[in-house]
């Protein structure tokens, strides 16, 4: 089954209002927008890096993003006078978390010191390929497969220290044997297709399960396209 990211905990600290000084200040000089930092670990304080944060705005639906870095953090501003929607991107999966609201400043008032956005988030350790399919009883991919497929090169372009492991998996019609060998081929043309878009061939193992992790039942016709499946699991 799809494992959800999880996310536990987000804290906002109100900055600091400063004022301009001085008579000869103009308007053009105030800052109209608003310092953010973000900081992102796991359960146990471990940084996150490369880790995609997004704002969406209430007002208009612009989007502002960062990166987290080696560290687990980015700095970003964002106009004040708003509210964002918070999202942390994932493989298909852009989950809204918490709002942040930037209040309006007024005359020559602006925020001086940052917001503090501290997340405490548990990506997902595996998902399924949905809508990878292959041809019937080849390793051969059907032409809309490409599309997410191309979306996993984009997601591991980001993610550039993650290794994965691309499983095989197959409903229970024919044999053990003959299903273990097309998992593997599936597999195999998962892999083949990542490496041939420039990704590193150390970071993707194939591997095929045949019938062995079925997640449905093999009775119907819906529970043995369920088990037909191309499986990411994040390694360590």
């Amino acid at each position: 089954m799809k494992q959800k990211a999880i996310l536990s905990l987000i804290i906002f600290l109100l900055p600091l209002i400063t004022f301009c000084q001085g008579g000869n200040v103009q308007d053009a000089s105030i800052p109209k927008d608003a310092p953010v930092d973000v900081t992102m670990t796991d359960f146990k304080g471990n940084i996150l890096a490369r880790e995609i944060v997004i704002f969406r705005s209430h007002l208009n639906g612009r989007e502002y993003q960062g990166l987290t870095d080696t560290t687990g953090k980015f700095s970003t501003r964002l106009p004040a006078g708003d509210k964002y929607e918070i999202f942390i991107l994932g493989f298909k999966d852009s989950t809204s978390y918490i709002i942040l609201d930037i209040p309006a400043t007024q005359g020559k008032a602006y925020y001086k010191n940052p917001f503090k956005v501290d997340i405490q988030f548990l990506p997902a350790k595996s998902f399924i390929l949905e809508d990878c399919n292959f041809e019937t009883g080849k390793a051969d991919l059907e032409e809309d497969a490409y599309k997410v497929i191309d979306e996993l090169v984009a997601y591991l372009n980001r993610k550039e220290d993650e290794r994965i492991e691309l499983g095989g998996h197959t409903d229970n019609v024919g044999t053990a044997k003959s299903n273990l060998t097309l998992s593997e081929a599936r597999a195999n043309t998962v892999r083949n297709y990542l490496l041939s878009k420039g990704i590193d061939p150390n970071r993707v193992v194939a591997k095929g399960y045949g019938l062995t992790v079925p997640i449905a039942s093999n009775k119907t016709d819906e529970g043995k396209a369920q088990n037909r499946r191309t499986e990411v699991k994040i390694l360590d």
